[in-house]
């Protein structure tokens, strides 16, 4: 039973398995949904996301993004630098940062251009 409203992103993916296999190397469990092949439901915890197939997708002009704040920004940071991500190109995963806009915040471009920030507040 759920107890609190909840807002779930839902992004393009150029190639739904291949996007499966990048967010469990994050962390995330999940997969295509058992109904339609070309939708994915990922889950990290709480965090949620969901993506729908997009083949004409060109991630270096994607505009496609959510945010997560999270209440421990430094655990799920370490979590994904396990992946080795570059720091530049897609995709890329920014470094850890207080932000003067009062957040703790990385970004994280999976390889379809989704940027993802995810922080929390200091």
């Amino acid at each position: 039973m759920q107890t609190n409203d909840q807002t779930i992103p839902t992004l393009p993916s150029r190639d739904i398995s291949k996007t499966v296999a990048f967010y469990q190397c994050l962390g995330f469990s999940g997969g295509a949904h058992g109904f339609n092949p070309d939708y994915a439901i990922l889950q990290r915890g709480v965090i949620e996301l969901h993506f729908f197939a997009h083949a004409l997708l060109i991630p270096q002009e994607s505009s496609f993004g959510c945010y997560i704040r999270v209440v421990d920004v430094e655990s799920i940071y370490l979590a994904f630098r396990a992946a080795n991500l570059p720091q530049h190109g897609i995709p890329r995963m920014d470094k850890l940062e207080d932000k003067p806009w009062g957040l703790r915040e990385f970004a994280v471009v999976d390889p379809d251009g989704n940027l993802l920030r995810i922080g929390q507040i200091i």
